[in-house]
């Protein structure tokens, strides 16, 4: 068997190495700590890059970025169906404006508001210039001021439920 003697010296550098691998542990994880509640601070962008046109007239984004610590909230397609009995209306003006106040609402119970909306996917019946435009000037009221997430609009010859004519559903990120 072989025998290691340790003098005193020996001993005490010993002794200090764990300690200074505490302590550098420990400023690791506060140094990680702080980085982290860095990275917490959630932020949307909202972009439309030179060199495309510009979408803001009709109402939409080119992209939409969220980034930090959050959670991504799908919201089912959304219908211009009024109340529990999902009465809809023949006309399209009034379906358009029930389909983003139930998804204002939908957003709402969710702890949200069309800021944190990143992308928006609208399904039109029988879309025409005449039905974008409705569209177009009803998104621009819910939205206000307010920068227009990502959007995709789909003509359709039909929706879910007989008299149904236009549909959104969206992807909004709530930041933590």
């Amino acid at each position: 068997m072989i025998k290691f003697k340790r003098t005193a010296h020996q001993e005490k550098h010993f002794l200090t190495l764990p300690f200074l691998i505490l302590l550098l542990t420990g400023y690791s994880k506060i140094e990680h700590h702080t980085n982290h509640n860095q990275k917490n601070m959630s932020k949307i962008q909202y972009k439309n890059p030179e060199g495309l046109f510009d979408p803001t007239p009709f109402a939409f984004s080119h992209s939409a970025i969220a980034s930090g610590n959050g959670n991504y909230v799908f919201i089912s397609g959304q219908s211009g169906g009024e109340g529990p009995e999902h009465s809809l209306s023949g006309d399209f003006r009034v379906q358009v404006k029930t389909a983003l106040q139930n998804l204002v609402n939908v957003l709402k119970a969710s702890g949200l508001t069309t800021d944190h909306v990143l992308k928006i996917t609208i399904l039109i019946v029988d879309h025409d210039q005449e039905k974008l435009t409705i569209w177009t000037e009803e998104m621009q009221k819910v939205w206000k001021n307010h920068p227009f997430p990502a959007s995709t609009l789909i003509p359709v010859p039909r929706l879910a439920l007989d008299g149904m004519l236009v549909e959104v559903d969206a992807i909004a990120f709530k930041p933590l």
